[in-house]
C-alpha cells in the first residue's frame, strides 16, 4: 500500500510514470461495473482511516507482540506490514516482543519443564539463561530482520541494554492471599525513555526484549505485557496494543461469544477482583490498568491470529478486539 504519490485514476495518459499493467486491468481500459466498485471499495477504506492516520501523527503506539501472530509465516508478515504503515504514514510505534512459547520449547529440549504461576513464569538461574538466549539471541534479531525486510529501520534492544529497563524481584501475590517467590522474574522499577526518544526521533522502529536488568546487575524475566503496559506509561503513549490468541476480553473465559467490543478500567478492574480472568489475561489486564492510570487514553487488546489486525483496529470504524477506556 503505497503511501505517497498516488495519482488521480482518470485522464492517465502513455508517460504519466505507471507503465505497469494492474491486476484485472485489460486493454483499452479499466472496465465497468464490478470492475469499477472494487477500486470504489478501496478508496472507501482509505477515506475511512483518513480521520485515524491524521489524529495518530506524530503519535506514539507502543505494540505488544506475541503469541500465534509470531508463529505462523503469513501471520508475521503481516504483522510486520502493519507496523512498518504505521511508521510511513507518521506513527511512531515501539515494539515489545514476547517469546514465551519459543521459551517453553527451549526448556523441554534441554530437560526442563516449564513451571507457571497466574501466567508469570517461574524463572531459576537456568530458565532465565535460557529466556535471554531466545528472547535477545534469536526472537528479538529475526523480528528486526522481518520489519526492515518490509522496508522498515528497526532496531533491537533488551531492557539490559544500557540500563533501558530497570528491574526489581517480583514478589507474586497469589488469589488465597499469599505470596510466592518466582525467581528472576522482575517489575519494572524504571525504563530510560531518552533511549527510546533519540531512536524514534531518528526514525527508527524500537524493538524491546523484556528482559531487565537489577541494581546488582543480573537480569530479570519480565511479563512482556508488563513491560509493554510500563513503556506506554512512560512514553505517554496514544496507544498500547496488545496481540493475543483471543478475540479480545470475554465476560466467560471459556465462551469464544462473550467478546466484549468496549469495557471501563473501572469495570475490568472489578472482573480482576472477583477471578473472572484467568492465565495469561490477567497480566494483559493488569499492563492494561497500568498504562490507563498513567494517562493512555486507551488500551486495546485485540486476535493476533487475524492478518492485518493492527491496520483493522487502529484504522477502522469497528476495529475487531476490546478497547478499554478510562
Amino acid at each position: 500500500m503505497p503511501t505517497t504519490g498516488r495519482r488521480a485514476t482518470t485522464g492517465r495518459r502513455a508517460g504519466d510514470g505507471d507503465d505497469c499493467p494492474r491486476a484485472g486491468s485489460r486493454p483499452g481500459g479499466r472496465g465497468e461495473g464490478a470492475g469499477v466498485q472494487q477500486y470504489i471499495d478501496k478508496a472507501a477504506v482509505l477515506v475511512e482511516a483518513l480521520p485515524y492516520i491524521r489524529s495518530f501523527a506524530g503519535k506514539t503506539v507502543v505494540v505488544k507482540y506475541g503469541g500465534a501472530a509470531m508463529g505462523a509465516a503469513d501471520l508475521r508478515e503481516a504483522v510486520m506490514q502493519d507496523i512498518v504503515l504505521m511508521k510511513f504514514v507518521g506513527m511512531n510505534p515501539v515494539v515489545v516482543h514476547g517469546g514465551g512459547p519459543e521459551v517453553s520449547e527451549m526448556m523441554k529440549r534441554l530437560g526442563k519443564e516449564p513451571v507457571f504461576v497466574d501466567g508469570l513464569r517461574v524463572t531459576d538461574e537456568e530458565t532465565m539463561a535460557i529466556a535471554q538466549m531466545v528472547l535477545v539471541g534469536k526472537t528479538n534479531k529475526v523480528i528486526v530482520a522481518a520489519l526492515n525486510a518490509q522496508g522498515g529501520r528497526a532496531v533491537g534492544l533488551s531492557g539490559h541494554d544500557g540500563g533501558l529497563i530497570r528491574a526489581t524481584r517480583h514478589l507474586h501475590r497469589t488469589r488465597d492471599g499469599g505470596y510466592v517467590d518466582l525467581g528472576y522474574v522482575g517489575d519494572v522499577a524504571g525504563i530510560d525513555t531518552g533511549v527510546i526518544a533519540s531512536l524514534i526521533g531518528a526514525g527508527f522502529i524500537p524493538v524491546i526484549a523484556p528482559i531487565g536488568v537489577g541494581e546488582d546487575g543480573h537480569a530479570y524475566n519480565i511479563n512482556a505485557d508488563t513491560v509493554a503496559g510500563e513503556l506506554a506509561a512512560a512514553l505517554g503513549a496514544e496507544k498500547l496494543v496488545l496481540l493475543t490468541d483471543v478475540e479480545g476480553i470475554r465476560a466467560d473465559p471459556r465462551d469464544p461469544r462473550s467478546k466484549v467490543s468496549r469495557i471501563t478500567a473501572a469495570e475490568i478492574a472489578q472482573w480482576l477482583r472477583e477471578g473472572r480472568l484467568e492465565g495469561g489475561m490477567i497480566p494483559k489486564v493488569e499492563a492494561c490498568l497500568r498504562a490507563l492510570a498513567a494517562g493512555v487514553p486507551r488500551v486495546h487488546i485485540i486476535d493476533g491470529r487475524v492478518p492485518h489486525a493492527l491496520l483493522l483496529e487502529i484504522f477502522t470504524d469497528e476495529g475487531i478486539g476490546t478497547m478499554v477506556v478510562r
